[in-house]
């Protein structure tokens, strides 16, 4: 797992300046703790910076092919899961390799296929090729959109990078947020594409972006279709099993150490359960899988339920590591540590988004640091509620008769950050929202026939899996590689994903509960008490002292930065959280002060144009 920067230009020499692309590279660094490298040619400069997972000794980049004048320049992010099979497929047709690494085989593809090799490639990946000889640069990104890719306009070219950071290193880019760009981050409905950044823009998950002299030209290779579904449950089960069961193993290869994240609900035991058995075989009956959960000191005692969260994780998660036989560690957390105002900000330069969820981004990436000072590579169970329909609203029929996305319903969401009110006049969120909604259902695959109740269970699979998981993966992606940490996560496999998008409601949820399917891939290999457990999401804190130094972040936010929070944020509505006992601060009200403080922070560090 890597940071890839770069920038192309027919107008200017990227060679005349080699500070600029050391500069974008050098802004990654903590993407790539292990190496720098960048590469200068007539119109293109390109930068890397690396985490050795695969070929630590080989795989040094950025990595060229061919000849002088005809170089081929290739930065890559990310880990390609077959890359045995397509290195084998490219030697059979001559290709002579020099490492071991797969980022030399998504080279040797790209000799071989061009622009076509991403149909060829299965898992996360995100990468850049230059051809001098075309004068043309390929942006690629994976499938489910795991791994970030992110591009803007330059005189005379482009310029490109795994977060916006890198960008602002090139002198023709600064940090601007429009009216536009707003409604990105506070309309909640995450959009691929436009970002609150004014002129920079994100590659689309299963998309391929061409730029040369003609200009840049966009497509994708890959999306969700719909067919028909016709295997009975006996087949769907066993199939079901299968892709979960192949894509656990496939995800294991490294060259450093690896663990699993295990919070003792249903996705992440199935996965560590298929995951340590791998490793068993790989290995020997010996070997154990490290399992990582994460805990406050406060919670045993301070629990109490909300609308996200049922119960306590950690002895789930800890019986499930005993069941499954795993190194297990729980990482215990002093609320009092979130409240660090440096944790605060590295989270916030982090995601470059003042938008986040508060203590619960900053004790994940408190997890991962923990984590990385024994582990390169994690395995996560994100995405297992998309795929699997898991979340609330695939069975709320609330949910299903509202016309709007359903998270919007569900979580509170809406008002999480109230805007000031000559801004919200502006933005016209509400109408944005409902464009958007409209936009997003015109784009799920029809299918004839079936019920309507079969239609908008498609609908609603399908805007979780194109538009809430992307912010999920984001936040897993900034977060961890932020501690130097590659996070895999094999439910992203788009073989697993095409198949479960295409199962109707009635053989997801076959046993009368949500993630059926998933459910019975796990029996036998995980407990009882997990597989029947009902979900939960990510913990947080309930300690009141976390809830009394979170009013007073919110007051100096607003007190402070010249009142540039004042005039985004409508003060009124945020005091109703100042004004609590911090014992009794809801969820909803405490995502706002969250907000508010992120808000202040990101403002502090990017101090960006606002053109509004």
């Amino acid at each position: 797992m890597c940071g890839i920067t770069g920038w192309v230009s027919f107008e200017t020499d990227p060679q005349s300046d080699p500070s600029v692309i050391e500069r974008m590279t050098a802004e990654l660094s903590r993407r790539g703790p292990d190496a720098q490298g960048v590469w200068h040619g007539p119109h293109a400069a390109i930068g890397h910076r690396r985490l050795a997972v695969i070929d630590p000794a080989g795989g040094a980049q950025p990595m060229t092919g061919g000849t002088a004048g005809r170089e081929v320049v290739l930065t890559y992010s990310g880990e390609v899961y077959n890359h045995h099979e397509l290195r084998a497929q490219l030697a059979a047709r001559g290709h002579a390799f020099h490492t071991r690494s797969d980022t030399e085989v998504v080279l040797r593809a790209y000799q071989e296929w061009g622009a076509a090799l991403a149909a060829h490639l299965h898992g996360m990946f995100a990468f850049a090729v230059w051809d001098a000889e075309l004068g043309r640069l390929l942006l690629v990104r994976d499938r489910l959109g795991v791994k970030p890719l992110f591009y803007a306009r330059v005189p005379g070219g482009l310029a490109f990078g795994s977060e916006p950071k890198a960008l602002f290193a090139h002198p023709d880019l600064r940090p601007r947020v429009d009216a536009d760009g707003l409604r990105e981050a506070y309309s909640l409905l995450f959009n691929t594409g436009p970002t609150v950044w004014s002129g920079v823009r994100e590659i689309q998950p299963g998309g391929v972006a061409v730029f040369d002299r003609a200009g840049l030209a966009e497509r994708t290779y890959w999306r969700l279709t719909a067919r028909p579904h016709t295997d009975d449950l006996e087949t769907t089960v066993e199939r079901a099993t299968a892709l979960v069961d192949r894509a656990a193993r496939a995800q294991l290869e490294a060259d450093v150490p690896r663990c699993t994240l295990l919070s003792g609900g249903l996705d992440s035991t199935v996965l560590t359960a298929l995951i340590a058995d791998e490793l068993r075989v790989r290995e020997g009956e010996s070997a154990r899988i490290r399992s990582y959960a994460v805990d406050y000191s406060d919670q045993a005692e301070q629990f109490t339920g909300d609308v996200l969260r049922t119960g306590h994780d950690t002895p789930y998660a800890a019986e499930a590591g005993a069941f499954i036989g795993t190194e297990h560690s729980t990482v215990v957390l002093d609320p009092h540590d979130l409240l660090d105002p440096e944790h605060r900000r590295a989270v916030v330069v982090a995601r470059d988004s003042p938008i986040g969820v508060g203590d619960m981004d900053t004790s994940l990436y408190l997890l991962f640091g923990e984590i990385a000072s024994h582990s390169t590579v994690a395995l996560s169970g994100e995405a297992a509620d998309e795929v699997f329909g898991g979340y609330p609203w695939f069975h709320s029929p609330r949910a299903a008769q509202a016309a709007t996305f359903p998270w919007l319903l569900v979580t509170s969401d809406q008002a999480a950050m109230p805007l000031h009110p000559d801004l919200a006049a502006t933005l016209r969120i509400g109408e944005f929202q409902d464009d958007t909604y409209r936009d997003a259902l015109a784009h799920v695959p029809p299918l004839e026939g079936g019920s309507p109740a079969a239609r908008r269970y498609r609908e609603l699979q399908h805007l979780s899996l194109t538009r809430w998981l992307r912010q999920l993966l984001h936040r897993k992606d900034r977060l961890s590689m932020a501690r130097g940490l590659e996070v895999r996560v094999p439910y992203c496999d788009h073989r697993l994903v095409e198949y479960l998008y295409n199962v109707p409601a009635e053989l997801q949820g076959h046993d009368g509960r949500e993630k059926s399917l998933l459910r019975s891939a796990g029996a036998g290999i995980a407990p009882n008490s997990v597989l029947y457990r009902a979900k939960n999401h990510y913990p947080a804190t309930h300690h009141p002292d976390y809830n009394r130094g979170l009013q007073t972040m919110a007051r100096e936010a607003l007190d402070g930065h010249g009142g540039r929070v004042r005039d985004l944020v409508d003060e009124t509505v945020i005091k109703a959280g100042l004004s609590t006992p911090p014992e009794e601060l809801t969820w909803e009200h405490r995502l706002r002060l969250e907000r508010v403080v992120d808000l202040a922070l990101w403002l502090d560090h990017y101090r960006p144009e606002l053109a509004l």
